[in-house]
């Protein structure tokens, strides 16, 4: 699937719910599947700086594409990066750089967050778009 694909299959997931209680509790019970990340992996340069609560964002490039793990002290926070890894984990960089998180406008988080809670939202994403610009460069210069 595309990452726009992937991104309107999260859009319809949430369709269901009529009531921002019950998508809180949707992004909350996605962050308690989040397979905890490997201690090894919450490092100081995997540390998301900007959010509220403590976020770690890895990214390995395998064959072309990259692949993120996330977690996070807070299960909502670890519920909303899921979301993020969701869409654009196993996509190329380009995908990446070129495709915005659309589904951040579409199911209105940003003004049903907290303000911190937004602002580290949009640090998640800047930093999966910086992994995905230093992959690029990294293998321009092969």
């Amino acid at each position: 699937m595309t990452i726009i694909e992937i991104q309107n299959q999260i859009i319809e997931e949430f369709s269901v719910f009529t009531d921002w209680m019950d998508k809180y509790g949707y992004i909350i019970e996605m962050g308690k599947e989040v397979p905890d990340m490997d201690k090894s992996l919450k490092t100081k340069q995997n540390l998301i700086q900007g959010c509220q609560s403590q976020v770690w964002l890895h990214a390995d490039y395998i064959d072309g594409k990259i692949f993120f793990k996330t977690d996070s002290d807070a299960i909502l926070t670890k519920g909303l990066a899921y979301m993020l890894v969701k869409a654009y984990s196993g996509h190329s960089p380009d995908d990446i750089i070129n495709t915005d998180p659309f589904f951040i406008e579409k199911l209105d988080l940003t003004h049903h967050l907290s303000p911190t809670r937004s602002n580290g939202l949009s640090s998640m994403v800047k930093q999966i778009k910086l992994y995905a610009i230093a992959y690029k460069a990294k293998n321009e210069q092969k």
